[in-house]
């Protein structure tokens, strides 16, 4: 079972489907979700081979329907909202279906607290696409048992085309990652440094174009470890520190800015411009989803780190 109402989670459910799954997705958009979720599977289709598609139910609620081993989540980035999607599944669910819940800055152990079984709640983080990119971040913590975290980990290997990884420590770092950088690219706009097309154009062509063959720590083995050190050295201490916002940031987040979903954001959008946009990052996303399928992560070596530590 899935739950969600954004393109998440109807990407999600196309990943699902294209593993072999039977899925009932719970949305409060069912039309929407369907419209989305056929062009996903005719874009699948025109780009690579047609799959053998599973039985998919849309429905607004779960209903008597709960034979489900795993139940996942995709909600927004509020605990009382994931306490009542949590409340809700335990209430229908099985003891033993795994609850999967996307969870970027709240800690693993809040979701558990109160709930009847805490051992099966896990974080799980996808990107839009899920059908076409291989990250998947699992979250959990020693509340967890380690053979329902096991299996969870080698079935996104083995069927959703995922490469994932495990933290056990309960909270996620690929939103600490994006934020750090963020932060320093919001610093460097508010004082003047660069704007924030510049700032684009220096993610895109450097480390957009290095990331995805090889992540950060074995780029800089690639091109020479020592002077990454030196430079590092210096310039850590100029680096941001700032626990506010940015005032240029706040202003489009008051405006209720939601970048090309509503035109508001750090561009200026036309509709057509949105709907191009779209459509070039759909294609994107299966031609790079090839690239990296090319050059795999550790590609030629054996993948030596232990999946609980």
């Amino acid at each position: 079972m899935v739950h969600g109402n954004d393109q998440l989670a109807f990407s999600v459910t196309v990943c699902l489907l294209l593993a072999g799954h039977p899925v009932t997705l719970v949305t409060e958009y069912s039309e929407e979700a369907k419209n989305k979720i056929d062009k996903h599977f005719t874009a699948w289709s025109e780009i690579k081979y047609p799959p053998k598609r599973k039985e998919l139910k849309i429905v607004k609620s779960s209903g008597a329907d709960t034979d489900f081993g795993l139940a996942i989540a995709i909600t927004s980035e509020n605990l009382q909202e994931k306490y009542k999607v949590i409340e809700s599944f335990e209430s229908i669910l099985p003891s033993d279906c795994i609850i999967a819940i996307n969870t970027e800055s709240i800690p693993l152990c809040s979701l558990q607290n109160d709930s009847a079984h805490p051992c099966r709640i896990i974080g799980i983080n996808w990107v839009e696409p899920a059908h076409t990119t291989f990250f998947l971040e699992i979250i959990t913590n020693s509340l967890n048992n380690e053979s329902d975290v096991i299996s969870l980990f080698e079935h996104a290997k083995t069927f959703w085309a995922k490469d994932p990884y495990l933290i056990n420590t309960g909270l996620g770092i690929r939103a600490k990652l994006f934020s750090v950088m963020a932060r320093e690219a919001f610093y460097l706009v508010e004082n003047g440094y660069a704007s924030v097309e510049d700032i684009d154009r220096a993610c895109r062509n450097d480390a957009g174009y290095y990331l995805p063959f090889a992540g950060n720590f074995q780029y800089m083995d690639l091109m020479g470890t020592y002077a990454y050190g030196l430079v590092m050295k210096d310039l850590n201490r100029e680096l941001s520190k700032e626990s506010d916002l940015p005032s240029f940031f706040t202003a489009i987040l008051n405006q209720g800015g939601s970048g090309m979903q509503n035109l508001k954001g750090f561009y200026s959008y036309g509709e057509d411009e949105v709907k191009q946009w779209n459509e070039l990052f759909a294609k994107f996303s299966y031609e790079i989803h090839d690239i990296i399928n090319k050059y795999p992560f550790n590609h030629g070596t054996k993948d030596k780190t232990s999946l609980i530590k």
